[in-house]
């Protein structure tokens, strides 16, 4: 600004930009104000010279944004291009600070300040063709009027050009009405048809919503009143007497505990008087008061689904010709919170925002966006009439006025509604006062009188919201003491129960009578006992009974009732199926017709009357349904043996009653309670044998059974009616006899089977029909005909599930074998099966199964046990060179009979797909792709139980993702929230061309989701995401598509001219399971593909096949076994032997080996420790060969082509290998025989060589993620591991460890040892790691133990443990909270003794060098405490003896209960309330006996400072407040008549006056959350305050409160340096003269006429002091007079001002203070500025401290326009910053980057913000934006100054970068050396300085600016170095000076 020409006014600034300039933001007319004065305003932030900055430390008032009407251009008398700080298009203003973004709210505030500050001129007419805004629609906020809720809000919609008249008369009639208004709660009789409420819900069943109300009322939302849409697919299910898919049940659309909008349709009237309200969600009912032309954007409605289509919703929001769509973009959020599916369902209710209206209404936009629904307010633009307005709604409401049941507001300027007791919030139902502003929730509507109800409950005020559900067990609970809160006589009472929760009685409930209620019971504070009935959600109360049968009831609810309970009830009615018995008030059960008696009753109505008493049992309860089934039987009711209730219960051996539901030729099949049931077998029924069950035994027979054996798993019961005799072990429960299976099932019979027992190989099932439990076995390949879905589909069932449609396959061996294969089944259903050899003919077509593969051919097996082979040559059309490549055991076939050899009962089969299929490749293959999808559907509803995210990815979603890493070969992985515990991946082909880096946020298409290893693969290619116009596609339709995904069985391609997704097969049949490299599909290929499917099936593609362009070449992807043989051609036998020398062609390279064409059949292979004798470290060995060159090589082994084991020369099989090579010089030439030797050994010997701490070298293979380990290759057959933690000492290396090590690097490391199978090497990366003490490691957090400390694991498999107080060099109150379980540290091994370490994460034993602030220091032992010591620490536990605090992990301490607090506590819960275990505390030590180790540790403030742990607001007594009271009692008796002038009380919103402290002289009560202002009582008047008030106290501030006021006369307003200026001395006020004033009364009569007149001389000395004291011009003003006086004298003085005001706060006198400060501002000379400014801060800071929101934002516009406004911004950003509001000041600071972005100092002081704040990469974003907006020349300032503030508070690596990167650009600028050196000398290491000073006297510069810097660098050295380095750089400098000179010579 300086080098600009001085200070300039805004208007010069913004000429002086010149027209080139960006245009800034136009002053707002808070300015503008500031501009007319026609005086330029200095600019500088800081004070102007010789003015005191000024700061309040008062505690903070939240400013929270969003009080303005709008940013509405029509509301600013100034509508200019540019007044928006950011016009970018479709952007909608959401104003975030009132002051910079809301014109309209400047102006309300301008409209009030015109009174008293004029401006002159004349008003500004409004732009043409812009109407005004009518005077109504001010900011009500600022505007408080009576407004009228009749037609005339109607007419000034329509015509606002037309401005209101009030009538008088109608003003006193509403006055009148006002004031009988009815506030009590809602009543279930003022309820009436058509009113609207909002609701919550509370249950929900298959036909009804049961909906809690307001004021403890609740209704009922029938299944038929949920919408339109819902109705009509529910009559439609009905009509077509079918499941309907699209129809969800109500379970699926509702949870409880979601708010909605709900209209009264009826109020029924049962037959006992009881009321039931009938309601409906119906958004054509709720919404029937809104038209189309009433809807505006903001407005929140109910919306219900109509339709689900392509882009998005129709939703039906019940206004007649407005179609309302909801896009899928707004709603994804929703849906993502909700986990309610990937769709949203027809007939949900939706919260609704309309974002935009078009076509006059006709068409409107929706949004559910759950952070855009919770933000919505309604406002006055929504034109809100009574006639739709709605529950739910947000509204800003002011308060009328406060009655004693509640509140009357305003809002939206015309509207009246009120606020019952139950509604208010309960934090603050004490503290409402008129005319203040709140944010309220319209609950009710009156359809006739409508009459508005709200509420002010927080979970309300945010649209959207959920009320506080109750925690499950208190329902029901009886409470001994419940406090009565407040009684209402009409109403009922509301307690407090124990955890701070309300509940509500009515009065009926109150007492057994209307006649026996006792008022006077019900006074505040009684306890009462009394009983949870019920929860009001929508009131967050308990509803509670105090009436005795209540508390004592048995059952209140289902949940009350256990099976086996024996029960009393009242008949209520009979049906066929049984009778209803009442059991409780709303507790109803049915007794089934065969449980009425225990014979069968044919006429029950003749035994049961409705009303008999009965006394009947439980059978089962249901809760959640709200089913009780209950036995009359007797003999079941008046057994007394054990109840058995579940199947673990159910113990061999136990004899129980049972009634029998089943007699059959198989046994009985007896239930017991709850559903459990079991089975006698046949034999089991007697000790006779009994031929026919059914005629013994009957339905409903109660008889005594025993338990024989039991499995709960399966909840399979073996019982017995033979009670005496044990089961024998013989017993046919094991095992069936096999004729009687055999004869059971047939071999292609269908059963249904449930699973018992998962293993690798398969399933172990038992059938279900089969009562005797039959086990039989499915093959895991049998589960499907497709290999990969069996996989996938055994992953995903568990045991106790039930697989239906599985054929009984063969019963051959010990197992039934059964198939779910459905090729197989579909072949035995149409007989296309031979059942015998007999049957076989050649030419015939038969579907099986591979039983074997062998290298000479594949066995086939047939249902109905047939076996045929297929020999080599039969297999495939392709050359086959491995059979195993083409097929594998278990996969269906389809074979062709060539030829019988009857003789020797053999059948050739013929598998190839030339001769196998039928002709029709296309149909076929599109079969196959069929089956596979509709396999893939059952296996994604069982997926749906357990994991369900997985199952809302389908191919085609778009999902946005988060970068997470990019990997070497391009390919990238991704995360989201959408995605959480998948793998998502995109390969390098589907990145496109994008360069992504991690972190970063993409969009992303998925192409396949592969649920069995959790992976997800996505693209991000711009082709697949851009979103196109579906076009209509037609069935065999060809396209062209391009193939984007591979898997085993399909591929996915896009069809680019709908950019859909469709899978074509890979195989065309079942036997084509092979093809070669070439004809594989490639992504990226272009292929013609049929559409034969044209709609997207669940898994999101539509289904084609390969068009008739190309053949079906595809192939099934290789297992990670297989790739190893990808170049291992089959062994071939050759005759080389080891020492051989060969020469061949390099065919592939690989990371660690080189493949080597020996010959034309023969490859060999080379490993890359082979290949050089030096290995360098961080080479890749193998990168030094190409594939084509030409390699001599010796053969030094052999290599097992199946095992790829190493042989040994002497194995047998050694010929037949692939040799293994060396291209070494030194094996080449000649130094073979130690290696042949070496192979002599075998492998495993070999690790024997290598001895522990021995370096070798070794070849990356792979990272391990699984197992945390490095793969390494040491040889060809040497393998070794590298553990996580042996890595690296880097702590980054260790986070990343994939990224770090690249595959064929060649790495040192050091032999650690050999594996538990002695199969590979230990090796460690950082040498053998001794973890001896005083060492640095890094490690990984295991465990973290609360209140302890962490266990971390060390190199080597070894565990450390960290105590809370090593953690950090200070201690925080949530010390462990940064520590997650396998984060990685660097630890300081403190001691290791024993086996147990103990280890430091303190950064002062990490990093000594950098001697950052110890805060808390470390204690070792007793000597390191000293008394009178303040020392911080955790409590450990609290004991009868004292709080017991831990000082150190080996130090305790003690601190005895009377020095805890000053208060006596008689409930020591108390304390463990306030202190629990862990609270963080400073104490100060009392006494430290070091003999017996006892530290006495004190918590009270005087000595600590800190405030009192227990608050004052307990009310506790003080210790010895009682001899204190009588010490003052006699000198306040001459003080009492003065003592009755009692002050006034300060401020009551902020609380109360502070309670003194006992040992100074204050009384007052006080409050937890007080004004934080001390006020010292006064004794006498005026005189004596100052005495007391200079007896000067401190009080130190608890974290996030700000520092109390100490108010003595010397005040200052800066909370760091409060000045001490003396107080006049007056003795004669002390305490002993007022003790002895009586008896000098006593002595005056008795005086003589001498003692008389020293007595009056005395008097007149005393008066000339006072008189001399009064004239000291040193004196301190005392009084409000002193201060008048002192204020006329110096006017401009603001110091005087500020004392002034502290004077009045003092005795907490807020509005005088308000007032004084006002005056000043008249006051002080307009000249004056910096004196003005000061009396402005201080006003903000008064404002931040005692005011609200909105008096600081008033004062703050204020001060902007009369002072300079950056000036003034910064200061409340200051304020802000020091009373811990970080919010506000940073969204203040975000203001002013928009309003001064110029200004360079707004930038630093931000940045310098944020780096206090720890937002160090803010910081970095915001040098970025800085350099955007500044000057070019200001730039390297400003990077200078970004730098300075990151050295002292960020991130020191950076700020280095930051001055390096500027002094490469500006090499000369000699200020930037210079800062930089300075920072450097302060923060860097010797070397580092000694390198500036070396590069700067290496410079070219001028030989003055030379001398400085050598002159510098001189007396560095002379400071810090040796002699040596001092005549160094002499030595420099004389060089420098000789080759000047000989220049100039030159």
């Amino acid at each position: 600004m300086a080098a600009a020409g001085g200070a300039r006014s805004p208007r010069e600034r913004r000429l002086a930009a010149g027209p080139g300039a960006r245009p800034g933001p136009a002053p707002s007319p808070l300015r503008r104000g500031c501009a007319t004065s026609g005086r330029p305003l200095p600019s500088s932030p800081c004070a102007a010279s010789g003015g005191r900055r000024v700061r309040l430390p008062l505690p903070s008032a939240h400013l929270r944004p969003g009080n303005d009407p709008g940013n509405d251009p029509g509301n600013d008398p100034d509508p200019r291009p540019g007044n928006d700080p950011d016009p970018r298009p479709g952007t909608v203003p959401i104003p975030c600070f009132p002051l910079a973004a809301a014109p309209g709210r400047a102006v309300a505030i301008m409209a009030s300040m015109e009174e008293n500050f004029p401006r002159g001129g004349i008003q500004k007419k409004p732009a043409e063709g812009k109407t005004p805004k009518p005077k109504s629609e001010r900011d009500n906020l600022f505007d408080v009027q009576h407004e009228e809720k009749s037609q005339k809000r109607k007419r000034s919609q329509k015509d606002p050009e037309k401005p209101k008249r009030f009538k008088a008369d109608k003003t006193i009639k509403a006055a009148v009405k006002d004031d009988v208004m009815n506030i009590g709660p809602l009543t279930i009789e003022a309820l009436s048809e058509g009113m609207l409420l909002l609701g919550c819900i509370k249950e929900v069943s298959d036909y009804e919503l049961t909906v809690s109300l307001p004021n403890g009322l609740s209704g009922f939302v029938p299944v038929t009143q949920i919408s339109d849409a819902y109705s009509s697919l529910l009559s439609k299910q009905v009509a077509q007497g079918e499941v309907l898919e699209e129809l969800n049940s109500l379970p699926d659309l509702f949870s409880p505990g979601t708010l909605v909008r709900c209209i009264v349709t009826s109020i029924e009237k049962s037959d006992d008087g009881r009321r039931s309200v009938k309601l409906s969600i119906d958004p054509k009912k709720v919404n029937k008061g809104l038209n189309s032309t009433a809807l505006a954007a903001g407005m929140l409605l109910s919306g219900s689904v109509l339709s689900v289509e392509d882009h998005g919703y129709l939703m039906d929001i019940g206004v007649t010709g407005t179609h309302a769509f909801l896009p899928h973009q707004k709603a994804k959020n929703y849906i993502k919170a909700a986990k309610k599916g990937p769709d949203l369902k027809i007939g949900q209710n939706l919260n609704c925002l309309v974002v935009e209206v078009k076509n006059e209404g006709r068409v409107v936009c929706l949004s559910i966006d759950r952070s855009e629904v919770a933000a919505s307010i309604a406002t006055e633009r929504q034109n809100w009439a009574l006639s739709n307005l709605l529950p739910g709604l947000v509204v800003k409401a002011r308060v009328q006025k406060v009655a004693p049941l509640g509140l009357k507001l305003t809002f939206l300027s015309y509207f009246t509604g009120i606020v019952d007791f139950m509604h208010m919030d309960p934090e603050k139902s004490m503290s409402y006062s008129p005319d203040q502003v709140v944010k309220a929730c319209v609950l009710s509507v009156h359809p006739t009188s409508r009459a508005v109800r709200l509420t002010l409950r927080p979970p309300f005020l945010h649209a959207g919201g959920a009320p506080r559900q109750l925690p499950g067990q208190l329902m029901g609970a009886v409470l001994e003491e419940a406090t009565l809160k407040a009684f209402y006589k009409q109403f009922g009472a509301v307690f407090e129960l124990d955890d701070g929760i309300l509940a509500f009685a009515r009065l009926k409930h109150l007492s057994k009578t209307r006649k026996s209620f006792k008022p006077e019971a019900f006074k505040e504070g009684c306890k009462h006992k009394c009983r949870i009935i019920d929860y009001s959600l929508m009131d967050e109360m308990c509803i509670v009974s105090l009436k005795n049968q209540i508390i004592e009831a048995q059952f209140l609810q289902y949940q009350d009732i256990h099976t086996g309970d024996v029960v009393q009830g009242k008949v209520l009615s009979l049906k066929p199926i049984g009778m209803q018995v009442k059991v409780a008030d709303g507790i109803r059960g049915l007794v089934p017709s065969l449980h009425l008696s225990d014979v069968i009753l044919k006429q029950p109505e003749k035994k049961f009357s409705i009303g008999d008493e009965v006394k009947c049992r439980v059978l089962e309860c249901n809760p959640g349904g709200k089913k009780l089934i209950l036995t009359l039987k007797k003999s079941l009711v008046q057994s007394k043996l054990p109840v058995l209730s579940n199947y673990e219960d159910a113990k061999p051996g136990l004899i129980t009653h049972g009634f029998v539901v089943c007699a059959r030729e198989f046994g009985c099949i007896v239930k017991f309670y709850n559903d459990v049931k079991g089975l006698v077998p046949k034999n089991e029924l007697g000790s006779e044998p009994i031929s026919c069950p059914d005629k013994v035994f009957y339905e409903g027979q109660v008889l005594k059974v025993m338990v024989l054996k039991c499995e709960p798993q399966q909840e399979r019961l073996l019982l017995s009616f033979r009670l005496s005799s044990k089961p024998g072990p013989g017993d046919k429960w094991k095992c069936t006899p096999k004729e009687k299976q055999e004869m059971k099932y047939q071999v292609g019979e269908m059963v249904d089977v449930k699973i018992l027992k998962k293993k690798d190989n398969g399933l172990e099932v038992s059938i279900l029909e089969d009562e005797d439990n039959v086990v039989a076995w499915i093959p895991k390949l049998h589960l499907s005909d497709f290999v990969a879905t069996a996989k996938l589909l055994w992953h995903c069932l568990q045991e106790g599930d039930v697989l239906p449609r599985v054929m009984y396959l063969s019963d051959k061996g010990e197992h039934i074998i059964l198939s779910r294969k459905s090729a197989v089944i579909s072949a035995v259903q149409e007989e296309q099966v031979v059942r015998s050899f007999s049957e076989i003919q050649p030419g015939m077509l038969l579907t099986g199964y591979v039983r074997n593969v062998m290298p000479f051919g594949v066995f086939v097996e047939f249902p109905f046990g047939v076996t045929g082979l297929a020999p080599k040559v039969s297999m495939s059309d392709k050359f086959v060179t491995d059979t195993k490549d083409h097929f594998v055991v278990g996969q269906t076939v389809i074979a062709k009979v060539m030829s019988i050899d009857e003789e020797k009962q053999r059948v050739l089969l013929n598998l190839k797909v030339s001769e196998c299929s039928s002709g029709d490749s296309a149909a076929e293959s599109f079969g196959l792709l069929n089956q596979y999808f509709k396999e893939l559907k059952e296996i994604r509803d069982l997926l749906k139980r357990g994991e369900s995210s997985i199952c809302e990815l389908v191919p085609g979603k778009r999902v946005h993702l988060v970068v997470q890493d990019v990997r070497e070969d391009g390919s990238a992985l991704f995360s989201g929230s959408s995605v959480t515990g998948l793998t998502v991946t995109a390969t390098r082909y589907h990145l496109g061309d994008k360069n992504i880096a991690p972190g970063e946020k993409r969009k992303a298409l998925i192409l396949h989701v592969d649920a069995l290893t959790s992976e997800v693969f996505v693209s991000l290619r711009e082709e697949l995401l851009k979103q196109r116009p579906k076009r209509r596609l037609r069935e065999s339709s060809q396209h062209s598509a391009v193939v984007q995904h591979i898997t085993e069985h399909f591929a996915i391609a896009s069809l680019p001219e709908t950019g859909q997704l469709a899978a074509v097969p890979i195989a065309c049949h079942l036997n084509d399971t092979f093809r070669f490299d070439s004809e594989k599909l490639r992504v990226g290929q272009t292929i013609s593909a049929t559409l034969k499917s044209v709609k997207e099936n669940k898994h999101g593609v539509l289904l084609a096949v390969q068009g008739p362009a190309k053949k079906n070449v595809f192939v099934r992807m290789r297992n990670e076994s297989e790739t190893a043989l990808e170049e291992m051609l089959p062994a071939v036998k050759h005759s080389l032997s080891p020492g051989d020398v060969v020469t061949g062609t390099v065919k592939s390279v690989k990371p660690t080996h080189v493949t080597v064409a020996i010959d034309d059949k023969l490859t060999g292979s080379i490993h890359a420790s082979r290949i050089l004798d030096e290995v360098p470290i961080g080479s890749f060995p193998t990168s030094t060969l190409k594939a084509g060159q030409k390699v001599t090589a010796r053969v030094i082994g052999g290599r097992d082509v199946n095992t790829h084991r190493c042989l040994p020369i002497t194995h047998p099989h050694f010929t037949q290998s692939i040799p293994e090579l060396s291209i070494r010089p030194s094996e080449q030439e000649g130094e073979f025989t130690a290696m042949l030797n070496l192979k002599e050994e075998g492998s495993l010997k070999k690790l024997g060589l290598y001895d522990a701490g021995q370096t070798v070298t070794c070849f990356v293979k792979k990272y391990n993620m699984l197992k945390n380990w490095l793969e390494v290759e040491v040889a060809p057959d040497i393998r070794g591991r590298v553990p996580h933690l042996l890595l690296s000492l880097n702590t980054k290396v260790l986070k990343h460890p994939e990224k770090s090590f690249k595959s064929g690097q060649a790495i040192s490391a050091t032999v650690t040892g050999t594996d538990a199978s002695e199969t590979c090497l230990y090796l460690s990366l950082t040498g053998i790691q001794s973890l001896e003490q005083d060492t640095i490691s890094v490690g990984m957090v295991t465990k973290v133990t609360p209140h302890v400390g962490l266990t971390i694991a060390l190199p080597g498999g070894k565990a450390g443990r960290v105590s809370l107080f090593h953690l950090n060099d200070t201690y925080t109150e949530d010390p462990l909270g940064n520590f997650k379980v396998g984060k990685i540290v660097r630890c300081y091994i403190l001691s290791n003794e024993n086996g147990k370490i103990q280890l430091s994460l303190r950064q002062s034993r990490l990093n000594p060098k950098i001697n950052s602030k110890v805060e808390d220091i470390e204690i070792t032992s007793i000597k390191d405490v000293k008394k009178g010591q303040l020392v911080r620490g955790y409590v450990k536990s609290i004991t009868p003896s004292g709080v017991f605090f831990g000082l150190s992990s080996s130090l305790l301490g003690r601190i005895l209960f009377q020095n805890v607090s000053p208060y006596f506590v008689q409930k020591h819960s108390l304390y463990e309330k306030y202190l629990p275990e862990g609270k963080l505390l400073t104490t100060k030590v009392l006494g430290v006996n070091r003999k017996e180790k006892h530290i006495e540790l004190s918590l009270l403030p005087e000595d600590t400072g800190m405030p009192s742990v227990l608050p004052e607001s307990l009310g506790l007594p003080q210790y010895g407040a009682e001899e204190e009271k009588r010490e003052t009692d006699d000198e306040k008796k001459e003080e009492e008549p003065k003592l009755k002038k009692k002050r006034r009380r300060g401020n009551d919103e902020s609380g109360q006056l502070q309670e003194a402290k006992p040992k100074k002289k204050k009384i007052c009560p006080a409050d937890e959350n007080d004004s934080g202002i001390e006020v010292y009582y006064r004794e006498e008047e005026e005189d004596d305050q100052e005495e007391e008030a200079a007896k000067k106290k401190s009080t130190v501030r608890k974290p996030g409160e700000a520092p109390r006021l100490q108010v003595s006369v010397g005040f200052t307003w800066d909370e760091d340096n409060a000045m001490d200026i003396p107080v006049l001395d007056q003795k004669e006020e002390s305490s002993e003269s007022e003790e002895e004033e009586e008896d000098v009364q006593s002595k005056l009569k008795k005086r003589t006429k001498k003692e008389k007149e020293l007595e009056k001389q005395k008097k007149e000395k005393e008066l000339c002091k006072v008189e001399a004291a009064l004239m000291d011009p040193s004196r301190q003003p005392q009084s409000a007079d002193d201060f008048d006086r002192l204020v006329l004298g110096s006017p401009n003085s603001s110091i005087l001002w500020l004392q002034y005001m502290a004077f009045h706060l003092q005795a907490t006198e807020i509005e005088k203070a308000r007032a004084v400060a006002e005056r000043a501002l008249k006051t002080i000379s307009f000249r004056e500025e910096q004196e003005k400014l000061n009396v402005w801060v201080a006003l903000l800071n008064l404002e931040n401290m005692y005011g609200t929101e909105e008096t600081l934002m008033k004062v703050f516009e204020r001060a902007v326009q009369y002072n300079e406004p950056l000036k003034v911004f910064q200061h409340l950003c200051d304020i802000y910053a020091s009373s811990e509001k970080y919010k506000q000041a940073e969204e203040l600071y975000h203001t002013m980057l928009k309003r001064f972005r110029q200004e360079k100092s707004v930038w630093l002081k931000f940045a310098s913000f944020l780096l206090k704040q720890g937002q160090a990469e803010a910081t970095h974003r915001l040098l970025e934006r800085a350099l955007k907006a500044l000057p070019t020349k200001e730039h390297v300032d400003v990077i200078s100054r970004f730098a300075q503030l990151e050295f002292h508070s960020g991130d020191t690596e950076h700020a280095k970068a930051l001055f390096e990167s500027t002094l490469s650009s500006y090499p000369k600028r000699t200020d930037i050396w210079s800062i930089y050196m300075d920072i450097m000398i302060k923060h860097g290491s010797q070397k580092e300085i000694r390198d500036i000073f070396e590069r700067v006297i290496h410079l070219s510069l001028a030989p003055k600016k030379m001398k400085f810097f050598f002159k510098r660098y001189l007396d560095y050295e002379k400071k810090f170095g040796t002699e040596e380095r001092v005549l160094a750089v002499k030595r420099a400098a004389l060089e420098y000076v000789e080759t000047k000179s000989s220049l100039a010579d030159t």
